[in-house]
Parts: C-alpha cells; structure tokens; sequence
C-alpha cells in the first residue's frame, strides 16, 4: 500500500471557522473552532481544531498531503466586492473603507496566512465557496445520481446555485449572482425583526408558527420570483450593498412598523412577518427543487448552504415527493464548507473512490473515563461512578418527570446540533419541561421549540414521518393522537423537528431512549444543544461542568460518572449572572 492521502480542509475568516482531515477521502476529524475558544462562530483561523485533527488521525503538518481553503477569495474580492462597491458609489464609501481595511490586513493574505500558521510549505488549494458547500453533500449522500441544491446569503458571486452529481462527477449547472439572494433576504428580515444576522435566522423559523402569513404581498414586493425557482430582491429595500445594516427606512415604510430593536417585545406584527418570510422562502426552495429535478432528471436531491438548515423548507420538499429521496448536509454552513473542499480535492484531483453515506456526525474529539475521573476529582467535587450499564438504566430513570440531565458522551458533533454526546436531554411527556429548559437553563426566549429524540423503530408511531432524520434537519407533524403525550416537543402548530436515532449510529444514546421506552412505554425524549444561549455547544468537561453548576441542571454524566445537583457545594454555585459574563450573549 501507498502512503495514505491526507487533505486538510480549512474554512475560516467570515464565520463558523472549522477544519477537517481527511484520511484516503475518509473522515477521519472535523469540528469547528468555536468549541474550543468558546467564542461563538468564531472566525478566526482554526488552529485548535487542526491541532485536535492531527492528533486523531496521530500524524503532523509534514504529513499532510494537501491543504483547501473553502473559497476563491482573490475572486470575492476583485470581482464582486470592488465591483459592488463601484456600483453603489458614493453610498458605500464606509462601507468601502472597512472592507479595504479588513481585506488589506488579513484577507488577501489568506494563503501567507494559512501557510504561517501551519508551517506548510507546499501550495494551498482553493475551491469555490458554492462547489464547496454542493461537494459537502453530494459527496456524503451516498446516490450515484443526484441534483445538487445549494442555497446561503452568497460566496464569491454564486448565492444560489444547482448542480449535477454524476459518479465522482460533479458540476454546477445555473447560479443566482449577489445581490440577489434568498438568504440575505433572510437575514435582512432577521435584522428587521430585531435578531442578530447569521446567527439569529433559526429564531425566525421557531417564530414562523406563532403568526399568519399576513404580509405576502410585502413579500412579493421584495423578491420576485419566476416559475423556474429563480428570483430577484427589490434592492432598494435594502441596504446591505452599501450600508453597516441589513434595512433601511423604506423597509420600514413598507410594513408600516420600525425595524425592532434588541430585547423589545415581541408583538403579534412580529410573528406575522416572520409566519410570511418562512412561506415565502418555502415556494422558493419548493421552485428551485422542481427546476432542478427539471434540469437533472435525478431521483436524488442534495441539499447544502445555510438556507438548507431550514428544516421547514425542507420537509415541505420532502413530502412534495419531486424526489425519492434527499440528502441534506448536517454541516450545512460555513463550516461544512471545510469538508466540501476536502471532498471536491479527493475527487477531482485524486478521483478518489466515493464513500458510503455519511453515517453520523460524531467526528469530533472525544474524553477517556479515566480523565472524566481526573478532572472531577481535581475538582474536588462529589460524583457517583456506575458501570456502562447502570450509567444508562440510572438516567433512564432521573429522565422520567422534572429532571433536566446534562448528558456528555463519545466524540463531539459536527455541525450545528447537538445529536446526542452533547445534548441536554429530559421527559418530553412533561410540558413544564419546555418553559424550565428555555428559561432556567437555556436562558432563551420562551417561544423557541425542542427537538424531541426518537428511536428510529418508533418514529412513524408518533411522526408523520416515513423515513430517518438523524440530523434534526426534518420537520413533520405529531401525530394529533401523540400530542398529548409529547407536549414538550410538539410545537403550537403541531410540528416537530425530529432526531431518529438507531444503535448503529449511537449505541450508548440509542441505549438509553430503550431503557427509557422500557420503564415508559414512550420512545420519545426531549433533546437540545449542552450550552446557554449566546454560549458554543460544550466541548470539554470543564465546559459541561461550568454549564451544570451555573443553571438549573439536575444532574450531569459524563461518561459513566453521575453528578447531582443537590450534592454540590454551595460556594460553586455561581450564578446565572456570572455565568453569563463569561460569554457574549447573541
């Protein structure tokens, strides 16, 4: 045998920095930086996340073979930023100075940089941002055929684009070009309703069912779409082109309310335009799938970019039944971009063999028991250390009622969710569950949802669901039947963002919903992301520990130790306030 093909895909310098290895086109390590700097879409370049990556696969920098950064950002920079700014001149000038600034000093030195910080002394890749995010999917989904989607605020031009994988082949067929753009319209309306761009858009989704959609024809005063899934934004409406924010008075003007701000109270106007973006972004995408199943003729369909974390949209796609199947890709943003460029170089420069579909996201680093112990006993804190058995039937039995259960296990998630070895987990047959978890412990808004976990066996008992969701990535109704007993994940419009999950994918997770079911009958739990908001998804135990004592956790495992909140020593109660300095709140 040869000497392995390791390719390092790196995306970084906007936002959701990450790094992935790949080892012989296989997935050997990927997590985002934002883990481990506690700094949440970190941007800056992913140098934990690499050094954890070289660690797994137990190799250095002079083992790599290549390098990828995500996008072309010579291209972003002298075609579409210098020529937009030329365009709306004079009124981007502070816009143009800023961008200048940060493009001088760091961004077009992106491969000095890169080089720098890794001591690589060989040439960097680069792939383009949208064939990045379409190789993410297509190259995970395991179809020999399939129509490739791709959908985000905007790359280098491309903000919408649809492809054709064929093979290990894959090409970008059409493109929607900047300032045209689904998810700036997304956002910009985010921004409108008083939520922080790229960051705060699933807010708008969890929002979406507390109102009507009243305001279509507002709607359709600002994107104008054709029957063939293209579209074009009014851009006098908007005003990120040239200005420091999304929207300006005209917006304002046109929904005869001003652009929320910070913590104002949510009214019903809000909900109502969140309720009439969500539908309008749903005919869009539901137009580009039939255009690009059109285009293709596959019976496969990939899904990729941000907009396809919008898991709404999504099953409305879904149960249109253009396609046999989808494929949507757990990373779907920037930080999947990272594998995408890694998967496009193994394909295209290596014709590497394709992989099977990609099984889980559990691609992270992970603890051993030995160092859970270490850690807790250099804390000098009480736990109770079970067996792998009686870890399982213990929290089985803590879950059912009022307990809220931290729960730490296995590699780290890749991706936006926590799909259960980072999870906060508890009884979704208790309904005052969900007002404890956003506001005792979350720290959120009251309105936002839950995702329940089901184990994949009893998924169509409760769900109208006929196939796996084990990235939280479809949406499907509860069965009206199954309401009463799962009010706690069951959204106010009867929907449900669903995590299936089988013992193949997790067996200790998969375990522990079994032990549940058992002492229950009920297959279904309560499951959302170990931080508070503003906070990344935890990463080390010191993060899972510091999350427990400082809300109203009941109890935390991690591994096979047991912690209870009521045995904690008083004085390493902090405090929400505290707690809550530690990090920037979104």
């Amino acid at each position: 045998m040869g000497k392995p093909v390791y390719i390092l895909g790196l995306s970084c310098f906007y936002h959701d920095s990450a790094a992935v290895l790949l080892r012989d086109g296989e997935i050997v390590f990927a997590a985002q930086e934002e883990r481990y700097t506690r700094k949440k879409q970190d941007e800056n370049f992913p140098k934990n996340a690499v050094d954890h990556a070289l660690k797994a696969a137990g190799i250095t920098v002079a083992d790599l073979t290549e390098v990828v950064f995500y996008e072309k950002p010579f291209l972003k920079f002298f075609e579409r930023i210098l020529e937009t700014q030329i365009d709306v001149w004079p009124r981007g000038f502070i816009m143009f100075h800023r961008a200048m600034r940060e493009w001088m000093l760091k961004k077009l030195w992106i491969p000095q940089t890169i080089k720098k910080e890794l001591s690589f002394d060989k040439p960097i890749l680069f792939t383009t941002h949208h064939e990045s995010h379409a190789a993410s999917a297509y190259y995970c989904s395991g179809f020999p055929d399939a129509a490739i989607v791709s959908v985000d605020g905007v790359g280098e031009w491309a903000t919408t684009t649809i492809g054709h994988g064929q093979g290990k082949d894959m090409k970008l067929l059409r493109a929607i070009h900047f300032p045209h753009s689904l998810g700036l319209l997304y956002s910009a309306l985010t921004y409108y309703l008083g939520f922080k761009v790229n960051s705060a858009e699933y807010k708008v989704m969890g929002l979406a069912p507390y109102g009507e959609p009243k305001y279509m024809k507002e709607m359709k005063t600002l994107i104008h779409v054709k029957d063939d899934g293209s579209f074009e934004l009014d851009m006098s409406y908007f005003t990120y082109e040239y200005g420091l924010t999304m929207t300006g008075r005209k917006i304002e003007k046109l929904f005869g309310h001003p652009t929320r701000k910070g913590e104002e109270k949510l009214e019903q106007f809000h909900k109502d335009v969140a309720a009439s973006l969500q539908q309008i972004t749903e005919e869009v995408m539901l137009k580009i799938a039939a255009e690009a199943k059109r285009l293709t003729g596959s019976k496969y369909l990939c899904l990729a970019g941000g907009v396809a974390l919008n898991c709404v949209a999504n099953g409305k796609i879904l149960r249109a039944k253009l396609f046999d199947d989808i494929f949507i890709q757990p990373a779907a943003g920037d930080a999947g971009g990272a594998l995408g460029a890694a998967l496009a170089v193994w394909h295209k420069k290596y014709e590497g063999e394709r992989l099977p579909r990609l099984g889980n996201v559990y691609l992270g680093n992970e603890y051993s028991e030995s160092e859970f112990e270490t850690f807790l006993k250099q804390e000098n804190l009480p736990f109770e250390k079970l067996t792998q058995e009686a870890i399982i039937e213990k929290t089985a039995g803590l879950l059912s009622g009022e307990n809220v259960i931290g729960w730490f296990q296995g590699r780290m998630e890749y991706g936006p969710r926590s799909l259960g070895n980072r999870s906060i987990i508890a009884d979704a047959r208790n309904k005052e569950n969900w007002q404890k978890v956003n506001v005792k412990i979350k720290f959120r808004e009251s309105f936002r949802p839950f995702a329940p976990t089901v184990l994949e066996e009893k998924a169509k008992e409760y769900f109208d669901l006929d196939r796996e969701s084990p990235y939280m990535l479809l949406v499907a109704d509860v069965h009206a039947a199954k309401r009463q007993e799962i009010p706690a994940v069951t959204h106010v419009d009867g929907s449900a963002r669903i995590q299936t999950i089988r013992a193949d994918q997790n067996p200790t997770y998969h375990a522990l919903l079994s032990a549940f079911q058992k002492r229950t009958g009920c297959g279904v739990i309560i499951n959302t992301s170990f931080n508070v908001r503003g906070e990344p998804i935890v990463e080390s135990p010191k993060d899972a520990l510091n999350c427990f004592l400082n809300t109203d956790m009941d109890y935390l495992v991690l591994g096979t130790c047991l912690l209870e909140k009521t045995k904690m020593p008083k004085d390493r109660l902090k405090g929400r306030e505290q707690y809550l300095q530690s990090f920037q709140l979104d």
